[in-house]
């Protein structure tokens, strides 16, 4: 069965108008409006919250290291791009160099995975960075 739902505002008790009276909202939502509200930017309505998260990055600039040790603080992983970085290897070199430190400290672990990713673990999260070949 198809079921298809017409972005222009839902009608007749539809099923936005029964979820905006469930979370108290007397008017009537879009579409749009219901999956931008604020109540609802960090929920998942498929799955349970999970312990970890892997987060994708973008870095830019050195004032992005706090964004990333605030994430590995809450026990996420980080897959790092620094493609943006790769341009000016003087500012990579500091950023990797803080994260390492940063990596090192809380007692988690960083590994480059190809000349545009990092993969950044927190605590107690090690990364195998060498695999011995099996002799079959």
């Amino acid at each position: 069965m198809l079921l298809t739902v017409n972005t222009a505002t839902v009608n007749t008790m539809g099923i936005f108008d029964k979820l905006g009276q469930a979370f108290g909202v007397s008017k009537e939502l879009s579409i749009e409006e219901y999956m931008g509200s604020a109540e609802m930017e960090n929920v998942d309505i498929l799955n349970e919250p999970a312990d970890m998260y892997i987060k994708p990055v973008s870095i830019a600039g050195e004032g992005d290291v706090k964004l990333i040790q605030d994430e590995l603080a809450k026990k996420n992983i980080i897959l790092l791009n620094i493609e943006e970085i790769n341009k000016r290897p003087n500012t990579r070199n500091n950023i990797v160099s803080a994260l390492k430190a940063y990596a090192a400290k809380i007692n988690g672990d960083i590994a480059q995975i190809d000349e545009t990713r990092i993969l950044i673990t927190p605590s107690k999260v090690k990364i195998i960075k060498k695999r011995k070949a099996s002799k079959d």
